[in-house]
């Protein structure tokens, strides 16, 4: 048990965050650890110019995570930021260094790839990012470094490499077997939905990763499965990219 008593506060920012994983995770985990002076909040803001009486209200806070949809926004705040979160574009981890300063980080790509190259194939050369949000980035950018070329999927499409929904068919889905849900279609409650695309053209050569992890298997994850496809939903890159965060913390 820490003999510290003054008390050190981590927590995360983002918009209607109720459902979220990051504190009970963090809760168990400082329960585990002995560290009873150290709480895991959610700050719960309607616009990222609030952030600022976060930081007033709360002079002993030590460390952040940033989910949707604040990962680009939260920027202009930042004193530092590290160079993987600035190739990126997207922050979802903040350090409060000794000095005072605010730096950036993003651990989603570090999540992300890790919970997925062991479900890598050789056929899995091309993939589809559902959504152009924070997230997508940190996908993007571990699909790029791992040699694997990819499309954004949008409703509306404004990019070079940004397609709509309607043009995925079967000749698209032929080639391109890994598929990625950065959308929150899915989530609990609204279980039912699910990103728009030609189902019944998946295959047992086809892995569909949704970063969604509530419920522990979405319609998309579900009829994927029907098909065969191997199937992986967020939990696994949560728990990653929250270690990493915890370990950022504390470097």
């Amino acid at each position: 048990m820490t003999k510290n008593t003054e008390i050190k506060l981590f927590g995360l920012l983002g918009k209607n965050i109720s459902y979220s994983f990051s504190r009970g995770y963090f809760k168990d985990k400082f329960k585990q650890l002995g560290l009873d002076n150290f709480k895991y909040l959610n700050f719960d803001l309607k616009e990222i110019k609030d952030f600022k009486e976060v930081l007033d209200n709360n002079p002993n806070i030590k460390g952040l995570n940033i989910t949707i949809p604040y990962k680009e926004e939260i920027f202009p705040f930042l004193d530092k930021i590290d160079v993987t979160a600035k190739k990126i574009g997207a922050v979802n981890t903040i350090k409060f260094t000794k000095r005072g300063n605010l730096k950036g980080y993003n651990t989603d790509a570090f999540g992300f790839e890790n919970s997925l190259l062991p479900l890598l194939k050789s056929n899995h050369k091309k993939a589809l990012i559902f959504g152009t949000g924070g997230a997508s980035k940190a996908i993007a950018f571990v699909l790029k470094k791992n040699n694997i070329k990819f499309k954004f999927v949008s409703r509306n499409p404004t990019k070079k490499k940004e397609i709509s929904y309607l043009d995925i068919n079967k000749e698209l889905l032929l080639e391109t077997h890994l598929i990625i849900n950065c959308t929150p279609l899915g989530t609990s409650p609204n279980v039912k939905l699910c990103p728009e695309l030609p189902y019944q053209y998946l295959s047992k050569n086809h892995l569909l990763y949704d970063l969604i992890y509530n419920p522990e298997v979405t319609t998309f994850l579900s009829k994927g499965k029907e098909k065969g496809a191997t199937i992986k939903n967020g939990l696994e890159m949560l728990q990653l990219q929250a270690e990493e965060s915890w370990r950022i913390w504390n470097s």
